[in-house]
């Protein structure tokens, strides 16, 4: 048999070898498509946290470094004392000393409370631990090294009254600030989410029932105050004079209820909000480029192009300053450094994106952020 011959015969049985290694290997009750997953591929997924602690990382932080993560990474959002603002709920709060004690947030309870925080309604500390692990901060999730998420977690909590200044919190240390948490007895199975062994069998019931109301449907009401107009703003604004700490602002009496904020409505068209003729529009490729851009670096998340989301609309930010001959270098600076106060209380966290990125992005805004 020629060389050319065994050859081929090889090249077909290591063919054949391998088709039945995949087919060996593909995932019961599906036989020739796809393959199981590898220990490795399988931990990259695996990183939930269990209430009895069960796939914790090694690692600790302390109250401390928590404080400086936070100003950092959360306080944009959250406030610097968990007080958050105008978008977020806030995160401490609505708990005391005697709640630690007792393990029941008594204020959930109270019809005249009108916040729930957080830490009011969080019953296990793997559940706050795996959430921040997971999804914070907002611009750059599972940015967070184990040993940041330690320490994030023993602040917050911290905050709340739950943890002394000198905790650190671990692995090995998670037990004794579950024993801590204000709410962590506050967990039931008393309902009809799931059946649960706690009910008597003659009160299990689906939580919904496939039942439209047809006939006599009653019309909610919504009850609301609002100042007359001619007491508006005699005060000033009350939003400006109620704590930032608390879920309650007070109502901007700058404005008539239910109209924008200021900063958020679109500029009036004048002569000077044009925006500046010497900014190039971007071509069409350019602006394939803007958009991919905006996805990858979450700017989507909180602004839009022609109406206000979170942030002001792309549009507005160009009016707003259109008449800066430096506009492009201005918002790219703004958008590397952040900033708060421009548009309303939310802040804006400094973003990490490369130079030329935040560049690109500035010069599509001050073409008017064309689509």
């Amino acid at each position: 048999m020629s060389n050319s011959h065994k050859s081929w015969l090889v090249a077909l049985a290591l063919c054949a070898a391998g088709a039945v290694v995949a087919q060996e290997a593909a995932p019961a009750g599906y036989p020739g498509i796809g393959r199981a997953a590898t220990p490795k591929e399988v931990a990259a997924w695996d990183i939930d946290v269990r209430p009895d602690f069960k796939g914790l990382p090694a690692g600790s932080g302390s109250v401390a470094q928590g404080q400086d993560v936070w100003e950092a990474k959360c306080a944009s959002c959250h406030g610097v004392f968990g007080e958050a603002n105008n978008v977020f709920s806030p995160l401490v709060g609505g708990t005391t000393a005697e709640d630690v004690k007792t393990g029941h947030a008594a204020r959930l309870k109270d019809p005249g409370f009108p916040g729930r925080t957080t830490l009011m309604k969080v019953a296990t500390v793997s559940t706050l631990w795996d959430y921040i692990r997971r999804a914070m901060p907002w611009n750059a999730p599972k940015s967070l090294t184990p040993d940041e998420v330690y320490a994030v977690t023993a602040y917050l909590l911290n905050l709340g009254g739950v943890l002394p200044d000198n905790f650190v919190l671990s692995d090995k240390t998670m037990a004794e600030a579950q024993a801590r948490l204000p709410n962590r007895k506050g967990m039931s199975t008393a309902h009809a989410l799931w059946p649960g062994k706690s009910l008597p069998a003659t009160t299990r019931r689906p939580d919904v029932l496939p039942v439209a109301c047809m006939a006599n449907c009653e019309v909610p009401t919504q009850v609301a105050s609002l100042l007359p107009e001619h007491a508006r703003n005699n005060h000033g604004n009350l939003a400006e004079q109620n704590r930032l700490v608390g879920p309650q602002r007070g109502a901007d009496t700058t404005r008539p209820a239910g109209a924008p904020p200021a900063a958020l409505a679109a500029a009036p068209a004048t002569a000077g909000s044009a925006v500046s003729p010497a900014s190039p529009k971007p071509a069409a490729g350019d602006n394939a480029r803007v958009q991919a851009l905006l996805q990858k670096n979450a700017c989507v998340g909180c602004h839009a192009v022609d109406s206000p989301l979170v942030g002001p609309a792309f549009r507005a930010i160009a009016k707003k300053h259109a008449e800066r001959a430096d506009l492009a270098s201005y918002l790219a600076g703004r958008i590397k450094s952040g900033g708060s106060g421009t548009w309303g209380p939310v802040p804006m966290p400094p973003q990490t994106l490369a130079d030329d990125e935040a560049r690109t992005i500035a010069q599509w805004l001050a073409a008017g952020a064309p689509k």
